[in-house]
């Protein structure tokens, strides 16, 4: 009786084990970034990422064991390379996606007008993600972890995630209005292109104690080199991007009217990685911690 009584104790210890390893269920219906309802039935094993800035957040969730395929621009983490590539990130292959039978696919708002309708009438669930900030960033780790059933694993990612960068907001949030340094954003030089508000990289300015010049204009967004060099930049940062990044850090070192900003006269025009800087993902607090050691490097020693 005793050993029987022992057994059974066993037994039930490790079905608690067991489950405490498991992954939760899934929190039913999920609003999605188009605001669109979206059922999540089961855990998914098999899911399809539509945008390197989704396939960055599974891994950084540990669930690249379930990822099944990505674009060809998917280039992070490394060992991303070795999943199948379904599509580039705006024409995407539907059989082949199909053919790999994913039961959840991470898209992107790129993909509402035709992409998620088609997969939708073939039964495929589809998560469209779409952060412009980087609350939204945060709020999207844990939508996909919700809808995952890695709940636990989501929240404390995000939880890391803000403390990092509370850490560079609590030293930024004193400065005065004339020590939030005019910060220009060169996406590229011709014609010049800009990140204005509601973008990612104009809230990381802020945040990082900076002043956006072209917070006035929408989205990623044209602007006139007047009008840049009439607001006088103190601090340029230049995009770089797939080997373009010399052509427009040349064109601003070299142009001849930006020699009189304030940017070019102390030598304050930087390179940012395009990766770090601009997809949402668990790196862009990456970008905030270098792009406030860019603009404050007295705080950020």
């Amino acid at each position: 009786m005793k050993i029987a009584r022992l057994l059974s104790i066993i037994i039930m210890l490790s079905l608690a084990a067991m489950a405490g390893c498991q992954t939760s269920a899934p929190q039913g219906d999920i609003i999605d970034d188009l605001g669109r309802n979206v059922q999540i039935k089961n855990v998914p094993q098999r899911i399809i990422s539509l945008s390197p800035s989704n396939t960055e957040i599974v891994y950084a969730l540990g669930l690249e064991d379930r990822l099944i395929g990505v674009t060809t621009y998917c280039n992070y983490p490394p060992e991303v390379k070795d999943k199948i590539q379904v599509s580039q990130f705006s024409n995407i292959d539907i059989e082949k996606v199909v053919a790999l039978e994913p039961d959840l696919i991470l898209a992107d708002s790129l993909h509402e007008a035709d992409v998620i309708p088609a997969l939708e009438r073939l039964g495929i669930t589809v998560l469209a993600i779409n952060p412009a900030t980087m609350e939204d960033i945060l709020a999207d780790i844990g939508m996909i972890g919700r809808a995952a059933g890695q709940t636990e694993s989501a929240e404390s990612l995000i939880a890391s995630l803000r403390n990092r960068t509370k850490a560079v907001t609590d030293r930024t949030a004193g400065l005065e209005s004339e020590e939030k340094y005019r910060t220009f954003f060169v996406t590229w030089h011709d014609p010049i292109w800009t990140a204005g508000n509601g973008t990612l990289i104009d809230d990381i300015i802020t945040m990082a104690g900076g002043t956006n010049i072209a917070a006035d204009v929408k989205g990623h967004s044209q602007i006139d080199l007047e009008t840049v060099i009439q607001r006088n930049p103190q601090v340029i940062l230049v995009l770089s991007s797939m080997g373009t990044q010399d052509n427009s850090y040349n064109y601003i070192k070299t142009e001849p009217r930006f020699q009189a900003t304030d940017a070019l006269k102390n030598d304050m025009v930087y390179m940012v990685d395009a990766d770090i800087i601009s997809r949402t993902t668990p790196r862009s607090v990456d970008g905030l911690e270098q792009i406030a050691k860019i603009i404050h490097p007295e705080l950020f020693p």
